[in-house]
C-alpha cells in the first residue's frame, strides 16, 4: 500500500506539460484549486472532471499511475463522505430507521453533499498532480516558487529558504515513504503484527515503527545539511543559475486558454455553448 503513494514523485517525459515554465504550472494549480472550492454543484463538478481528462491526457502520464496515487485515499475519501451523509440534515428523508441504538436518517442532500465531497477530493489530488508534482522536477519547482515569491523578497523575507524547503520537503516523501515500508518488513521478520487486534493494539503496534523512522529521519537531513555544506552552499544570495526561467508563448497561451474556459464555464450569465448549458447555476 505504501509503494502506491506517488505524492512528491517526478516522472520524467517529454508532454505539453513537462515544457511549461514551472511558475504557470503553480499559477494554474492555485486557479483549480479555486475553482474547486468554488464549484457548488455536479454541473460544476463535471466540467472539473472533463477539464481533469484533458490534462492527464495532455501530461502523458500513464492512468494507472493516476490510480494507483488516489488507492491509498480512498478511506479517508470514504470516511469523509459518510459523515457527509449522516451529518447533513435535509428535508428529502431517503432512509429513517432506527437500528439497534443508531438513529440512521439519511437525506437525498447529505448524499449529493458527500458525492460532492468525494469528487472534491480526488480533483484536488489529480490535478495537484497531474500539472504540479508528476510534470515539475524538483529543481524547476524551486525556481518557480522562489521567482513567484521573489517580491516578498524585499521585505526581508527568506524566499529561497522557504522555496528549498518546499522542494525538499516533496522531494523526501517517496524516500521516507520507502524507509517506512523497510522498517515494516523488518519488523515483520521479526514477528511483529500491525493487521491483528483492535485499533488500539494496531497503534501500539506501530512505536517500532515510528522511533526508527524518526531516528532515520533526522539522521538524513544532517547528511544532507552536511553534504550542502560541503558544496558551499549557502542560501540564495549571490546565487546564479544554470538555466534562467523565461516565459514563452506556449506558457502564456496554456494559462490564457485555461483561465478562459473556466471564466466560460463558471462565471454566472454566460452562456456556455460547448456544454449547452446555461452556466448561471455553476457556482451561485
Amino acid at each position: 500500500m505504501l509503494k502506491d503513494i506517488t505524492l512528491g514523485q517526478y516522472f520524467p517525459g517529454n508532454s505539453l506539460l513537462h515544457r511549461l515554465d514551472p511558475r504557470i504550472k503553480l499559477l494554474a494549480t492555485v486557479l483549480l484549486i479555486v475553482i474547486i472550492f468554488l464549484a457548488k454543484n455536479m454541473a460544476g463538478y463535471g466540467v472539473m472532471i472533463l477539464l481533469t481528462v484533458f490534462l492527464v491526457a495532455l501530461s502523458r502520464i500513464p492512468v494507472k499511475t493516476i490510480l494507483k496515487s488516489i488507492k491509498p485515499l480512498i478511506f479517508v475519501v470514504l470516511l469523509t463522505v459518510a459523515m457527509n451523509i449522516f451529518f447533513t440534515g435535509g428535508e428529502n428523508v431517503v432512509l429513517d430507521q432506527k437500528i439497534w441504538i443508531i438513529h440512521l436518517r439519511l437525506t437525498a442532500e447529505g448524499i449529493l453533499n458527500g458525492v460532492k465531497m468525494a469528487l472534491r477530493i480526488l480533483l484536488l489530488i489529480v490535478d495537484t498532480g497531474v500539472i504540479l508534482t508528476y510534470t515539475t522536477s524538483p529543481i524547476d519547482l524551486t525556481d518557480g516558487i522562489e521567482r513567484l515569491l521573489s517580491p516578498l523578497g524585499k521585505i526581508g523575507v527568506p524566499v529561497h529558504s522557504f522555496a528549498m524547503m518546499m522542494s525538499l520537503a516533496l522531494r523526501f516523501v517517496p524516500t521516507l515513504i520507502e524507509e517506512t515500508d523497510k522498517i515494516i518488513a523488518a519488523q515483520k521478520s521479526r514477528g511483529a503484527d500491525f493487521s491483528s487486534g483492535n485499533v488500539i493494539s494496531r497503534v501500539k503496534a506501530l512505536i517500532p515503527v515510528l522511533i526508527p523512522l524518526l531516528i532515520s529521519s533526522f539522521r538524513r537531513a544532517d547528511e544532507l545539511a552536511l553534504a550542502m555544506e560541503c558544496r558551499c552552499y549557502h542560501g540564495g544570495k549571490g546565487r546564479t543559475k544554470m538555466k534562467e526561467l523565461k516565459l514563452q508563448a506556449k506558457d502564456v497561451a496554456f494559462l490564457l486558454v485555461l483561465a478562459l474556459f473556466l471564466a466560460v464555464a463558471f462565471l454566472p450569465g454566460i452562456p456556455c455553448s460547448v456544454f449547452g448549458i446555461n452556466t448561471m447555476n455553476f457556482v451561485f
